[in-house]
């Protein structure tokens, strides 16, 4: 938290735990608008539920209305689906499950790895409408929770609450004045830290792993589309931008695009660890590195 007095409104949802930090207690409406927000973005984008949006998707080709926020975050994917040459993309979701990470978490493999299909062969995204030629699973994964962060810290902002600092499970969003000190946490070992930066506030902050979603003989979340196979160059990513979810797509596509790359797209500070130990980082990264 930024301040040890602050509150604790703490939750689990999309999979994930939650704590939404205030400077006094929110008020029981208000806490009841977030859990609803997040209980609709679930029935909206979850892969792992059969009666949300995205399920009825996997069962049959067609058109889907989805909310506001497709717009944004269809728009971030898109580009960098094209920035990756198709590494990245919302369309890993059946090369997820071919691979046992799927509904049921029976992390088995089904069989080989096999790539995700191509987006311009199957899939229609415009906007809010989302029109699909044939069954598929969308998995959002790569900045779906950035984009739920932004969600919520819109809603505390109408409901009058305009400081607080939102925490899903390490992706940040620091909605105070005051900078926020961070520990990066280090990719083998999460009771260590391999570094310290500042977020300051009005920033966002969110991380990617290769060991938070990891199973079997050397298998985890982050995975190419064009092979359908884990990436293992690098192992963990930082990144730093004005909404979470960009930081968090961003995040995601240090795994397979150079954040020196990306930088000439994108507005943001990054850090990259890599499988051989070795780390890459951009110029306006604000944090230091323990040696």
């Amino acid at each position: 938290m930024p301040h040890t007095h602050w509150e604790d409104f703490s939750f689990d949802g999309i999979g994930t735990r939650w704590d939404v930090s205030t400077p006094v207690p929110l008020n029981p409406s208000v806490r009841v608008r977030l859990l609803a927000l997040v209980e609709r973005y679930d029935a909206d984008w979850s892969r792992f539920r059969e009666d949300s949006t995205v399920g009825a998707m996997a069962r049959r080709a067609g058109r889907y209305e989805m909310p506001g926020e497709a717009i944004a975050l269809g728009g971030l994917y898109s580009s960098l689906y094209e920035i990756s040459g198709g590494a990245m993309t919302p369309l890993i979701g059946g090369s997820l499950e071919r691979l046992g990470y799927d509904a049921r978490y029976t992390l088995r493999p089904a069989g080989e790895a096999l790539p995700a299909l191509r987006w311009e062969d199957v899939l229609d995204w415009d906007g809010r409408v989302l029109t699909t030629s044939v069954p598929l699973v969308l998995d959002i994964g790569a900045a779906g929770k950035g984009m739920l962060v932004d969600l919520l810290a819109d809603e505390l902002r109408s409901c009058g609450v305009d400081t607080f600092l939102v925490d899903a499970s390490g992706d940040l969003l620091n909605g105070s004045s005051e900078p926020l000190s961070v520990a990066l946490e280090h990719p083998y070992d999460s009771s260590k830290a391999i570094g310290t930066m500042q977020l300051p506030g009005g920033m966002s902050l969110c991380a990617s792993a290769s060991n938070r979603r990891s199973w079997g003989d050397g298998l985890h979340h982050v995975l190419d589309g064009t092979t359908g196979r884990p990436v293992r160059t690098a192992v963990a990513t930082w990144a730093m931008a004005e909404s979470a979810l960009l930081a968090d797509g961003l995040a995601t596509a240090l795994f397979f695009v150079p954040g020196a790359d990306l930088e000439k797209t994108f507005d943001f500070s990054w850090l990259t660890v890599f499988s051989d130990g070795s780390a890459a980082y951009s110029a306006g990264f604000e944090g230091t590195l323990f040696t």
